[in-house]
């Protein structure tokens, strides 16, 4: 396309990672004139460079943090959490390509009496949202997964979490998004945005584009993309790490985390481990993230006190990359008041997981129509 040159959408859609091309591909099957556009590749940012997991529960670290009262006001994301990992069940028919999706639970070990009264206050909020968590011993966890370290004492188990592929889920989405006509447009930085007539200009660095409406994918930069429009969104960028192993004979079962300090650990279909937990990374004089070193080791120290047998594998390679959060890790979806048309789908810190359903939530909410699931609770501020 020629560098000034001006187009229109019915859709305009900013941001190419899971979330973004999944609200593309619903949208272009029920018909809709779409365009996406993304400031560097699809899918290279936090959709493309997380570990994979499929969050069920709530996470610890901020549990712990924060306690029980902060808990009930996140508790209703457990809802979306857990329609989400439902939606994954049949990503891959829907798109006709695998995934390596898998649910083979979620299992969160503790060392002390202190971390499983924690743990155990932390199920109860969970079990009263209908998230089906089992409390374990020592016994329990021997039966379960005899591979975690015996100075682990016990832990809960959560049936429903998993993994699936961050480097083929996004790119799915977007392959059967051109297919249903919609269009992707690559390195393309929206600059501007404003309101015009009965929808929104958006000025970019290859010209301008006009849209009856607007979604919001923009992750970590969707706050710079709702203050064009004068709205101000609570976001956060950090700049996390991840590691991957050598491939390895099969050993660890489960998606595994640790009260004693951030953990996130799973093998995939091809035998590698992905070592992560929201570690952070550094930022170099570009602001730009890469690994910390600090972070590297205390990561693997982590994950050696959960499980022994990763002693001697080979590390591969770890890498850096910015995530979205927000301060009370609720997410922002839906149309923004005062400004109809303008869509923000934003889910922080776990935002691989849900991506697949707020394809559906916000194509639903564009074309005008009730998502199958509630999310007023989340409805932005004007």
């Amino acid at each position: 396309m020629a560098s000034g040159q001006s187009r229109q959408a019915d859709v305009l859609v900013i941001g190419g990672g899971i979330a973004g091309s999944a609200v593309a591909h619903h949208l272009a099957r029920a018909g809709c004139d779409v365009l996406l556009v993304e400031r560097h590749d699809l899918n290279t940012e936090a959709s493309g460079c997380n570990s994979g997991s499929l969050h069920g529960q709530i996470p610890y670290e901020p549990f712990f943090l924060n306690g029980p009262e902060w808990a009930e006001t996140f508790a209703p994301t457990l809802q979306l959490m857990r329609a989400s990992i439902d939606v994954w069940a049949g990503v891959e028919a829907e798109l006709g390509t695998a995934l390596d999706v898998a649910t083979p639970g979620g299992l969160i070990v503790g060392r002390n009496e202190a971390q499983m009264r924690v743990i155990e206050a932390k199920a109860r909020v969970e079990r009263a949202q209908g998230l089906e968590v089992e409390m374990l011993d020592r016994g329990g966890i021997e039966r379960l997964a005899p591979y975690i370290s015996e100075i682990m004492i016990g832990g809960a188990f959560c049936p429903t979490e998993g993994k699936a592929n961050p480097l083929l889920a996004g790119p799915a989405f977007a392959k059967r998004a051109e297919a249903n006509g919609a269009r992707i447009e690559r390195h393309v930085s929206v600059t501007g945005l404003m309101r015009e007539g009965d929808g929104y200009i958006a000025r970019t660095d290859t010209g301008n584009i006009y849209a009856r409406r607007v979604v919001n994918c923009a992750g970590a930069g969707a706050g710079t993309i709702a203050a064009m429009l004068g709205i101000d969104l609570p976001v956060e960028a950090h700049a996390i790490q991840t590691t991957v192993s050598e491939p390895v004979q099969p050993m660890i079962h489960h998606l595994i985390y640790s009260a004693d300090e951030k953990l996130s650990l799973k093998q995939t279909a091809v035998g590698t481990l992905l070592i992560g937990g929201g570690w952070p990374a550094d930022l170099d004089e570009f602001g730009r993230p890469q690994v910390s070193m600090r972070s590297l080791v205390q990561n693997m120290r982590v994950a050696l006190d959960a499980v022994p047998q990763l002693d001697g594998i080979q590390i591969v390679r770890s890498w850096a990359a910015i995530v979205n959060g927000t301060a009370d890790w609720r997410p922002i979806i839906g149309e923004v008041p005062g400004h109809p048309g303008f869509f923000i789908a934003f889910f922080p810190w776990m935002g691989f997981t849900v991506g697949p359903l707020m394809g559906q939530i916000i194509a639903d909410q564009v074309l005008g129509r009730t998502p199958h699931i509630d999310v007023t609770a989340f409805k932005p501020s004007g």
